[in-house]
């Protein structure tokens, strides 16, 4: 499998301009999700079918040409032009060319089209309103990657501890210092942070698994990704995101611009109350025979019974039982579901912002503290191992020290991670970029 699915990875890897031993960048991720999203794609094909109905729209203005031909046959007994039963075989051939050229059909035509053109416009902001919920869900899982990478790093530093702690206590036994006991007490806990190590080392394959997933790759052998800056960034205030996201976030414009859809499928609707008028001409000729009789050649017969017909044609609606007024009404309904569709997405967006805000502002202070917090567990773990290792502190002070660093450091990432990615979100809704 790994000859099938390498080459293929490094032959897509090589197209999308990233090497297969290189770790991907945030933006990187972004764009071959983009790029490569089944989910993506098929918004794609609803805009190639909302073009195709601008065109068809746009062809409803051409006339319309056919041509026709017919050969009929009547055998055995007819009644004939003096009222009498007879004998007889005929045939009939009869050609034609008709024209019909739409002059004025209540503008449903034009009304149409910027139906259509209104729609296309809505589908292309709906485009772009997926490929920013794509881009959100790879910032998260992203920095779900990155937030496990450094939970492993925590933790491979705890099993460095407990294999140099094994190390001593060999040393110490076999200098006959020390019970066998503390050997086994180290020993154990070396196994439990060896455990801990592998649970962070498969959390890290999931997520990886997972980004790679969103992305679309067939496969996460040497799958990477890169780190992200350091430091904590400015948080800008809700209220500000929320006014500059108003202006150009996808989802609400494509809202806004589903009003005007409906308000244009209101005007189409009403062109049902106006008159049509038409333009028709045609050309034919036909060819008679009887049998029994003498009958004039093809040629003849079809310069003598050639005819043209040229005609307008008007329609007046009068009472169309109650259609057109049904569908004004149809079309009033959806203009009001896309006011309240826009007014949801408004709400919907107003409680996202202020939400990411409160839990970055929560987590910034989760980190301050974590990272004060960190600094005097480190102090006293390292006093603590000072002491252990002068033996005036037990083993199980010593595991108890070891552990609350773990843990001050784990919770520090959670929160720094924690405020990094609703920083991402609250940047993207004001700049709409990463």
């Amino acid at each position: 499998m790994k000859k099938i699915f390498l080459p293929a990875i490094a032959a897509i890897l090589a197209v999308s301009g990233i090497r297969a031993d290189e770790a991907w960048t945030l933006q990187q991720c972004v764009d071959y999700a983009v790029t490569h999203n089944i989910s993506i794609k098929n918004s794609q094909l609803q805009i190639d079918q909302s073009q195709l109905d601008v065109t068809s729209a746009k062809d409803a203005f051409l006339p319309t040409l056919s041509a026709n031909a017919s050969e009929g046959f009547n055998l055995g007994r007819g009644l004939t032009s003096e009222n009498i039963y007879a004998d007889r075989n005929t045939s009939n051939f009869q050609w034609g060319v008709a024209l019909s050229l739409p002059l004025f059909q209540g503008l449903s035509d034009v009304r149409q089209l910027k139906v259509t053109q209104s729609a296309l416009k809505e589908y292309l902001l709906d485009f772009e309103a997926a490929k920013d919920d794509l881009t959100l869900n790879v910032i998260a899982q992203y920095l779900q990657v990155l937030y496990n990478k450094e939970v492993l790093s925590s933790a491979q530093s705890q099993l460095d501890y407990s294999t140099f702690e094994v190390e001593r206590q060999q040393a110490l036994v076999d200098a006959g210092k020390v019970a066998e006991a503390n050997l086994y007490d180290a020993e154990a806990q070396q196994a439990q942070d060896k455990l801990q190590v592998i649970t962070a080392e498969n959390d890290v394959k999931v997520a990886l698994v997972n980004l790679a997933n969103l992305l679309h790759l067939a496969s996460v052998d040497g799958f990477d990704i890169a780190p992200i800056e350091d430091e904590i960034p400015y948080l800008t205030g809700p209220d500000v995101v929320y006014s500059r996201a108003l202006e150009h976030n996808h989802s609400i414009l494509s809202a806004r611009q589903g009003i005007l859809t409906a308000q244009d499928r209101i005007s189409y609707a009403r062109s049902g109350y106006l008159p049509r008028l038409s333009f028709d001409a045609s050309v034919g000729s036909t060819y008679y025979t009887v049998s029994g009789f003498n009958n004039d050649p093809f040629g003849t017969q079809m310069r003598n019974n050639f005819s043209t017909y040229l005609g307008f044609r008007l329609s007046i609606p009068i009472f169309d039982g109650l259609s057109t007024r049904n569908n004004v009404k149809r079309a009033q309904l959806q203009e009001t579901s896309a006011r309240l569709e826009l007014d949801r997405r408004e709400t919907d967006l107003y409680k996202t912002i202020h939400l990411a805000y409160t839990q970055a502002s929560g987590a910034k202070d989760r980190f301050e503290t974590a990272t004060v917090t960190l600094e005097k567990t480190r102090l006293s773990f390292d006093a603590t191992r000072e002491k252990y290792d002068l033996g005036r502190a037990t083993p199980t002070e010593f595991e108890q020290a070891k552990n609350n660093l773990f843990r001050v450091e784990v919770s520090r990432i959670s929160a720094r991670y924690e405020y990094l990615l609703r920083h991402r979100i609250l940047q993207f809704y004001e700049t709409n970029s990463l």
